[in-house]
This record gives C-alpha cells, structure tokens and sequence, in this order.
C-alpha cells in the first residue's frame, strides 16, 4: 500500500453478484423523494426513476426485447435519456450509445455492427435513424422533447412509437439482471483508430460504479434488505467528499460516451440529482451552479476552457462547488491551478480512463499522506493494479516511460465481434492501453501521450503531452496540441497547434512572428535540445471531438495538405 493510498481506506473493496438494476433500486429505497433528474419543470424522484425505468423495461418487453438483445440510445442529453437508458438495462438489454450528430452513413455502420434491434431517438434526431435504414432494427421510439431538449419538430413519423407508449405498460418487476450480461455496447475509436463496441459487462460496470462512488464520499457500499446497492451511511469524510442524498450536478458529458453514463450512474448511487439544462454554454453554466447550488462537476478539459474563457467568469457565486474532476482528455496544470483559484472551496483533480476500462482507472485520493502532484492522474483506484511497460511487455522500474497496463474488476470483456482485437489489446487478464506514461515511487501516474502520438525526430522519442503542458504555462496560450510533421532527414519535426487567449487573439502578422519566436524559445529553455518545438501554428481554435477530444489527425492532415 503506497503512501499516496487514501487513509482510513481499504485497498479491496466488496463486489456483489448483482447488475446494475441494482444500483437503481438501491437509490429509490434510500432516496424516495429526493430529486433524480431534473429538466426545466420536468423532474423524477427516485422512486418515480425507478417506477419509470421499470415500466420501460416491460414495454421494451412487449415489442419482442428479451435480455441479451441490443437497444440503441440516439438523442443528446435529457431527461428520458436516463429513463430509457435504465429501462434497457433493467430488461437485461445491452445499451449501444451513438453519437446523434452521426450521419446516416455513420449512424446506419454503428448499428449494423452492434446488431441494434430497437432505437430510442428524440423528435430532432429520429430522421437521421429513419434515414440510416439499417436492416437489423426491428423498431424505432421516440422519446418527447423536454426544456433541455426541443425540437423543431414533434410530431411523430409513419413507423415510429412513442416512448410514452411503452411507459403505460406493466412495470418489469420479478427479473433481476444477469451481472454477465452485456450493460454497453460502447462504441468507440479506441487506440487502433476504428470504430469498434467495447463489452461492458454488468459486473464491470458495477464494479467501477461502486470503486468511483467510494472513492469520491470515502464511503463504502452495502446491500439493503432487497438486494438493491447503496452507500453505507457515516460521518461526512471532508469538505470535498460526495455527501450521499445530497449532492447537485450539471449532466454536461454526453450521456453516449463512458464518462456521461458511469457518472450517471455514480450520481444515482450517491443519491445526487442531476440536472439538464441543454447545450452547453460557459456563460449560462456559471449562472446555473450559482441558481442550482451545484455541489460537484464532471466533464472535459473543453468544457473547463470555455469556462476560464467566459467572461461572466467571476460574476458568480461558485461556492456550492466543492469537487471538480477532470476526464476524457489531457488538462494542463496552468488551466488547473487557474480553474482552482476561481472555484476556492473545491477540490480540482485530473482522472484517467478509457472505455476499454470502463471509465475510471486512477484518481486523485481524498486522504493521503502525500499530496498528489497537480500534473499527475492521480493513483491507482480500488483493486485496481498499472504497470509501465516496454514494447517487448517487460515491466519497467519508476520514473522509466513506457505503454501502461492495466487490470482490474472495471476491465471490460473486449470488443464486440473481433476476436483478433481483443486479442491484441486484452492479454491476461491485463489491458494495454496504448498510454504512455511512466510511475513515480508513490504510485502517481503521469501520462505523456498516446503511443501512436508519439513523434520521432533524429531517431529520438518525443513526447507531445510534456511540451503542450510548458506552451500552456505560457501567458499567451489558452490551449495547444503537439504533433509530428513529416519531413526530409529528421523523420518528424515537433510541430505546435496553438489557440491564444482572448488578450493575445487579435496580434498581427509581424507580432505573431514575434511570439512565435517567443514560444519556441520558451520552450527550448525547458527541455534538451531534441524536443524544441520547431514550429508553431496559430489557429483561432483547435478542433475537439463531442467528447472534448483534440483530433489530433485533423491536425496532422491539415500539415499534409499544406504540403502537397
């Protein structure tokens, strides 16, 4: 047990046998009358949730969904987004959440490959799934548009039920759900760049629901007298732990990417209540953690910049905050250290996972004996174990850089149909995750970037995730992306994307040289001679993904084309 591990915690925690219904059911018996979700004037108690998801469950049982059978989520986030989502789960259906702003073209591969026999779409999206015709689709439903969630459009087309139709039926209530059963199906480009649906079994995400809920309150979890899962009750752990039947949080990551949906879950377990508000918008998030009370936030480094961009910034009352967790992507600790002194009460820290994962593989301890550095992941979670290794999967020592691996309960049981992937990626027992990074002798991870990230220049390594933390640290920099531009004689030259500030946004031509010039020499005092940045790139802003990624290949692509 390193030093770094959080005091007065186990190191193993208790996995029971159940699925994640249990979570739910756990939730209405602890929480009956507290706010789940709340959408403008639409709101559920636990207990409604409960009843919901299960009336749900038993009208996907009467279209012909029996458990093992795929559902399709297709809409943004809303409130019926999470009633849908827990009545697939609750008849033992596997859930794939897509990506609404899918083409057909994209959206009908998605479905044909997960075998999807049952769409839930919203009014503003179930024309791109009528129009993606993909034959393995049985029926499709529409949900209702909701404060968070309108829609030009709400009447229904030929061939499309509603979903308020499948809520008149009999609540499922005798089935209790196989915890090796498929939960996600959850698409994703993953480390080889393909499209591909990781296996998220129940007890995996079980498993990870219970490891992120305990070790954000520092509590443990129990089964009450039915079965259902819950925290155990004690005195609060600290001004930063998740209070359990008290929390209050902004549903801001898509519901159809891993940290989205085992957030939900980790807000259903803890007895928080989550709300939609729409499209995100920096300026009306700030107003809304003030009006709402807002008690913790989860989303992506992108979220976060356009927080510290907006200009309303220090209008409000952010005291309500008391945790903010960073996933997804890569944040540097400039925009930490920045995002920490504006929300003074809360505790700011990076986490790191992928879907392969689950979600959640290493945190930053509530309670340890040594401070987590802020340019660290954070440690290892419950029963959850890394190691660094070379390219021959021999383990390396602290402080060497190499891949790292991973294995634990939250460890998912490969991808959907590809045996020779899952091969590749899942040996063991352990998951390769194709990050690089290195251990120090704590236990803290640091990443440097993604394997297929990496630049060669004159035959040596470079790293891009250590250069764009040093260009970050930069007054003028709000955000920036290192990449490898092939060229003659030295393979890659290190290559920077940067997006300024608002105070630098308007520079001139000849000051743009000028601070060029001024970054690369900034970061050649920092670093050997090998990993100077020998360009710069200056873009109004860099492209991310819906799930606050930089596409890292956009950029690459754009310094191709500039070569041609």
């Amino acid at each position: 047990m390193t030093l770094a591990w959080p005091t007065d915690m186990p190191r193993c925690l208790d996995y029971p046998t159940v699925g994640i219904d249990a979570v739910l059911a756990g939730a209405a018996r602890a929480y009956p009358d507290r706010i789940a979700l709340q959408d403008g004037d639409l709101a559920l108690t636990f207990a409604e949730l409960h009843d919901q998801a299960r009336r749900a469950a038993g009208g996907l049982r009467a279209l012909g969904v029996q458990p093992g059978d795929v559902v399709a989520l297709h809409m943004q986030n809303n409130l019926w987004y999470v009633v849908a989502y827990y009545g697939v789960l609750c008849a033992g259906a596997a859930v794939a959440p897509v990506n609404p702003t899918l083409p057909p073209a994209g959206l009908h591969d998605q479905l044909d490959d997960v075998k999807a026999r049952v769409v839930i779409s919203h009014p503003e999206s179930v024309g791109i799934v009528l129009a993606a015709d993909t034959q393995c689709v049985d029926e499709v439903v529409c949900v209702s548009t909701t404060p968070s969630a309108p829609a030009t459009e709400t009447a229904l087309p030929e061939r499309v039920l509603a979903f308020d139709d499948l809520l008149q039926a009999q609540p499922l209530a005798s089935y209790r759900v196989d915890p090796e059963l498929v939960a996600h199906l959850q698409l994703t480009g993953g480390t080889t760049g393909r499209s591909k649906a990781v296996r998220v079994l129940n007890r995996n995400l079980v498993s990870n629901v219970i490891q992120m809920a305990s070790w954000r309150s520092g509590l443990l979890t129990e089964l009450d007298e039915f079965g259902g899962l819950r925290m155990q009750s004690a005195a609060d752990r600290g001004p930063h732990a998740l209070v359990p039947g008290e929390g209050v949080n902004i549903a801001v990551a898509p519901l159809f990417h891993g940290l989205g949906l085992v957030g939900q879950n980790v807000s259903t377990l803890l007895g928080s209540t989550v709300v939609f508000t729409g499209r995100f918008d920096p300026d009306r998030m700030l107003a809304d953690i003030e009006r709402l009370g807002v008690t913790h936030i989860t989303g992506s480094p992108a979220m976060y910049y356009a927080l510290l961009a907006s200009s309303k910034i220090g209008a409000h009352d952010l005291s309500s905050v008391r945790a903010i967790n960073s996933g997804a992507a890569p944040f540097d600790t400039t925009s930490l250290r920045s995002l920490q002194s504006i929300f003074g009460n809360a505790w700011v820290t990076e986490g790191y996972g992928l879907s392969e994962a689950t979600m959640g593989l290493t945190g930053a301890p509530l309670n340890s004996l040594v401070a987590t550095p802020p340019d660290s992941v954070g440690v290892a979670i419950f029963d959850t174990e890394l190691e660094i290794r070379d390219e021959n999967s021999a383990v390396l020592e602290p402080g060497e850089v190499g891949e790292v691996w991973a294995r634990g309960p939250q460890i998912t049981d490969g991808y959907q149909n590809q045996p020779e992937l899952t091969a590749v990626q899942f040996r063991g027992g352990w998951l390769a995750t194709g990050d690089m990074g290195r251990l120090d002798e704590a236990g803290h991870l640091f990443l440097v970037g993604r394997s297929k990230d990496m630049i060669i220049y004159k035959g040596y390594n470079v790293y891009p995730q250590p250069l764009e933390e040093i260009l970050c640290s930069h007054p003028a920099v709000a955000q920036a992306a290192v990449v490898g531009e092939t060229v003659p004689v030295v393979g890659e030259r290190v290559t920077a994307f940067v997006q300024l500030n608002r105070d630098f946004a308007s520079e001139s031509a000849s000051d743009l040289q000028l601070l060029e010039r001024e970054l690369t020499d900034y970061v050649a005092a920092k670093v050997a001679p090998y990993q100077k940045v020998r360009s710069i790139r200056f873009v109004e802003r860099l492209p991310v993904t819906a799930t606050g990624k930089i596409q890292k290949n956009e950029l690459r692509k754009s310094l191709a084309a500039d070569a041609i």
